[in-house]
């Protein structure tokens, strides 16, 4: 793939904020940013690395929770990417996650109103948007899904996040552009938050097949799209980030490829899925022990996650690398920080 050219509006003094710089995305982000000569980047996190502010990033420890750190963090800022949050499937996660992405970001939409920031561009998931029972490709003219996605507390959480900023900013002022990347893939995941998916199939983990079908995009084409949003964005829109919809039997199949590791042969009806995976991950609850793998994921991947990007591809110029390059990317990434390098 040609290497993409990126342009980042700078002004001489402002800061433009990352809150959760330091996550999978947030790293990716700050690396174009720096790549494309940005000089007036300020990170949000509770620790940041030294590469980063070696490469003269200034680091803000803080909270989006916390109202003092936020009031201080978005003084003297243009632009704000708020990608702070966190990623579970955990039913118990619901109150942190809500405090996270709700609570947090409207106190960082106020914060940024009362500092007078122009532009907020917020991190979100295709979750919000596009989830099918009957694999149909959505886009960002569909009605959400609510009724579905209020089923994971994940999922419920970044849409009251999204409601939250757009009533924030309704008013002409300031400009709030959502982003909404799939599941985000290829290296440098150091928490696990998105390529677990991967890990969890090299360790033969999952238990099964799922019926459902998935999309997913490279978490550096994703950062070159959040990149573009900050000049190329629209006011109040949102932006789906894929590059590819493949059933989960696909999926699991190329991943079978690359890694030479056997996919789950076994595919059961979706009833029984849900309700097998809930009793199982029950039983490990009832020890006190870390289920295999979470009732919810199972039950996630009986439905599509299918959508179409060709708003972002008009609007955002977003580009993706072909797929199997990303899954190589993150099987190879896996393989040397979490199990080994060579252990297949």
């Amino acid at each position: 793939m040609a290497t993409k050219k990126t342009k980042v509006l700078v002004k001489s003094e402002e800061k433009i904020l990352i809150t959760g710089g330091t996550g999978f995305l947030g790293t990716h982000l700050v690396r174009q940013f720096l790549d494309a000569g940005a000089k007036n980047l300020r990170v949000m996190a509770s620790s940041v690395p030294d590469w980063m502010t070696d490469s003269g990033v200034e680091a803000f420890a803080g909270s989006v929770t916390k109202r003092e750190d936020v009031a201080e963090a978005t003084k003297n800022c243009e632009a704000i990417y708020h990608l702070a949050g966190k990623v579970s499937f955990d039913y118990d996660g619901a109150a942190q996650m809500n405090k996270l992405h709700v609570e947090g970001t409207r106190i960082l939409c106020e914060a940024a109103k009362e500092n007078g920031v122009k532009n907020f561009i917020l991190a979100s998931s295709s979750g919000t948007s596009a989830i099918t029972e009957d694999g149909e490709i959505t886009d960002e003219t569909y009605p959400q899904p609510v009724e579905i996605l209020t089923k994971w507390a994940y999922y419920a959480s970044k849409y009251y996040q999204e409601k939250t900023a757009l009533q924030a900013f309704k008013d002409k002022g300031e400009r709030l552009v959502i982003l909404n990347p799939s599941l985000l893939l290829g290296s440098g995941d150091e928490r696990l938050s998105s390529t677990k998916v991967v890990l969890d199939f090299m360790a033969k983990k999952l238990p099964i097949t799922p019926g459902g079908g998935l999309n997913f995009v490279d978490a550096r084409d994703a950062a070159n799209a959040f990149v573009n949003a900050l000049d190329k964005g629209r006011h109040g829109d949102r932006y789906l980030l894929g590059a590819v919809n493949w059933t989960v039997r696909d999926f699991f199949s190329r991943l079978e490829r690359l890694t030479g590791v056997s996919a789950p042969m076994f595919k059961v009806p979706k009833s029984f899925a849900v309700s097998g995976s809930n009793f199982i991950s029950s039983i490990y609850k009832n020890f006190n022990k870390p289920a295999p793998f979470e009732a919810s994921e199972v039950e996630m991947g009986e439905y599509f996650w299918y959508f179409d990007s060709s708003k972002a591809e008009e609007e955002l110029s977003f580009t993706t690398r072909e797929p199997m390059e990303t899954l190589q990317d993150t099987i190879k990434y896996l393989r040397e920080n979490f199990l080994g390098d060579g252990i297949f």
